[in-house]
């Protein structure tokens, strides 16, 4: 497959969010995303209807295994094939995958294991189409943009958080997984057309010469290289590891056991996420409002730390309406600190590495961060919640610190 190329010279001069070209692939990316919040729905109904609840959560924990594993390598696959053709390969094979199950689902009760092959199949796609993902705004926007377009992938998050778990739930009322299963497909199949569409820029020279080897082992030890000798790249990577080994386990089990344990109730747990989820979208929509925020190391450092803060008092609160209210500002500092480090990312990366840049980093969020959920289950089970959310914001605040402490990127700034 070629792509259509667009030289730097003769790129448009229009801000990424009035792009035509960004527009489509930004409708890409949040039917795609949206599609895996409507399958990530239908998967659960129909495990869970198809065996027991251990059984269920397996099926759905399944997928990060490959996930983990082969998300370097995807990396890998993005820099060397070019991340368009991985997204569009890895958006056409999710997209069967979740419309056989669907028609498997029609036709017969089949059990788990089409379920847990279907989640198998995901994990091991997504570690392709993760980093390929991560790669390809270089490809489709000029780099004084690709702030602005970190902005509006964060909003394209957002929606699809808001509009999928509901249309998830529309499907399996209507017809039952098996539609559900066929809507998620149907809604991946939007994604494909559009990126086929999308016009790739040609890249500036590497600025490297170990870029790309003669194999993928190679490929994969220049690109660790490249990370580790980057006096912007890696203290970026341990910042954000440290802040989402901070974060996640709190905004995630912990909040679940805080709410039993305030009397909250699943309603008052469902307000505070809005809470959060409206702050993390308002950030993100001021990033794709103004395109560049100046001090981009220090913003990020400074919103990692006073989020962190706000994540220790979380636990304090004396009612549901100021949890909302520290929610809502956990949520704008983490999306700060979040489209900034992902800003910094995509900006400070040669393009030529930025598909294993991305990997690396995927591997932190989604690989070892989630480990922090059963940890911080079982301490909350020894200690409370009090000291759990403490220590868990120390643990995020770390990450501030390393910004601010080391110099490159404490000064590294997005480009105007």
């Amino acid at each position: 497959m070629t792509a259509t190329l667009i030289a730097p010279s003769t790129a448009s001069d229009r801000p990424a969010h009035r792009d035509p070209n960004v527009l489509r692939w930004l409708g890409a990316y949040t039917a795609s995303m949206v599609g895996d919040s409507v399958y990530y729905i239908a998967l659960s109904w129909a495990a869970v209807q198809a065996g027991s609840p251990t059984q269920a959560g397996v099926v759905m924990a399944v997928s990060a295994v490959p996930r983990a594993l082969l998300m370097l390598g995807g990396g890998v696959v993005a820099d060397r094939f070019g991340p368009r053709r991985a997204v569009i390969g890895s958006d056409a094979v999710r997209c069967a995958a979740v419309l056989a199950v669907a028609a498997l689902l029609f036709l017969t009760s089949p059990g788990l294991w089409p379920l847990a092959l279907l989640a198998v199949v995901f994990g091991t796609v997504d570690a392709v189409f993760m980093p390929a993902v991560g790669a390809l705004p270089a490809r489709v926007t000029s780099r004084d943009q690709l702030a602005r377009v970190q902005g509006m992938r964060g909003l394209g998050i957002r929606f699809a958080s808001i509009v999928g778990a509901p249309l998830g739930g529309l499907g399996v009322a209507v017809g039952g997984a098996a539609a559900a299963f066929a809507f998620a497909g149907l809604l991946i199949a939007v994604s494909v057309p559009l990126l086929i569409s999308v016009r790739m820029r040609e890249l500036p020279p590497d600025g490297t010469t170990d870029a790309r080897g003669a194999t993928a082992w190679h490929d994969l030890r220049a690109g660790l290289r490249y990370i580790r000798g980057h006096r912007v790249l890696a203290p970026l990577m341990l910042a954000i590891a440290l802040g989402d080994l901070g974060f996640v386990g709190p905004l995630n089990v912990g909040l679940t056991l805080l709410a039993d344990e305030r009397g909250w109730g699943a309603s008052g747990m469902g307000w505070v996420l809005s809470g959060f989820g409206t702050g993390a979208g308002a950030a993100a929509l001021l990033l794709t409002v103004r395109g560049r925020l100046p001090h981009a190391g220090r913003i990020a450092g400074w919103s990692i730390i006073a989020g962190s803060v706000a994540i220790g008092a979380l636990a304090y609160v004396p009612g549901v309406l100021a949890a909302v209210g520290v929610a809502l500002l956990i949520g704008l500092l983490a999306g700060l600190s979040g489209a900034m480090c992902g800003a910094l990312l995509q900006t400070q990366a040669d393009p030529a590495y930025l598909g294993r840049v991305t990997a690396v980093s995927g591997l932190v969020s989604l690989g070892f961060a989630p480990l922090s959920m059963p940890l911080s289950a079982a301490a909350i089970g020894a200690w409370g919640t009090g000291p759990v959310f403490v220590v868990s914001a120390v643990v995020c605040g770390l990450g501030g610190v390393i910004a601010l402490c080391v110099r490159d990127l404490r000064r590294a700034e997005l480009p105007d």
